[in-house]
């Protein structure tokens, strides 16, 4: 019988992973629409989103984009909040500093 150990590294490692899957990447040239569309479906399929943007023009179509997904929300009665807060992110084995956006259900 062959056993599988698990150890906790291997565990953080995949929770790292899975956190990483819903994290939506937006840059200066992303569609505001687009990535509005992205956050409502991660919102309406796990309730929570997270949005990552480094740059200001990427920030700017990254609130943009909430906005917009906030309303196309709104009509399915989904009320949701941003929380903004700053991540560092390696990038090409460098650090870089990202704007970090997590949208909630409002409670």
């Amino acid at each position: 019988m062959i056993e599988s150990i698990t150890t906790q590294t291997d565990v953080s490692s995949m929770i790292d992973d899975l956190k990483s899957l819903n994290v939506i990447k937006v840059s200066a040239r992303s569609r505001t629409a687009a990535v509005a569309g992205a956050i409502a479906g991660v919102m309406r399929e796990s309730s929570r989103a997270e949005v990552q943007a480094i740059g200001a023009g990427a920030v700017n179509q990254a609130v943009k984009a909430i906005v917009i997904a906030k309303g196309y929300l709104a009509e399915e009665d989904v009320h949701i909040t941003c929380v903004p807060s700053f991540v560092d992110v390696d990038i090409d084995d460098q650090e870089r500093t990202a704007v970090r956006f997590l949208i909630e259900p409002r409670c």
